[in-house]
């Protein structure tokens, strides 16, 4: 199993993001993968990992518990926000993979938003 399959196939991976200062915030997510030999997480549109995405696109993945231990290797990935159809694309795949959780998870940003108010970020692996 490659790296990206085994990501990909991870119920969870700890998203390390980096502020402008160059301090690192690691946050538990969901990950899918994503076509064309990419992963996507899906997150809320006001979220500060978003922010930081935003600022800088440099991140590291690891699988992870949900808790956010690390659970293999780490590696480095260039963050890209996806696009409204990717998005969308994204969020069946949640509901896919991640069942009634999933489900619980969207509808509480149906609730607090009025609509599925999220944002996929797309990742894609360095070498």
């Amino acid at each position: 199993m490659t790296v990206l399959e085994e990501l990909g196939a991870a119920k969870y991976v700890l998203l390390t993001t980096f502020r402008r200062d160059g301090r690192a915030v690691s946050t538990a997510v969901w990950i899918l993968p994503a076509p064309g030999g990419e992963l996507a997480v899906w997150t809320g549109e006001d979220t500060g990992k978003l922010k930081r995405i935003r600022n800088n696109s440099d991140v590291t993945l690891a699988p992870c518990t949900v808790r956010g231990k690390v659970l293999g290797e780490t590696v480095r990935a260039t963050a890209r926000i996806g696009s409204r159809e990717q998005t969308l694309w994204a969020t069946k795949r949640i509901l896919r993979k991640y069942g009634l959780i999933g489900l619980s998870v969207l509808t509480g940003s149906l609730l607090k938003n009025r609509r599925i108010g999220g944002v996929a970020v797309l990742l894609t692996l360095q070498d």
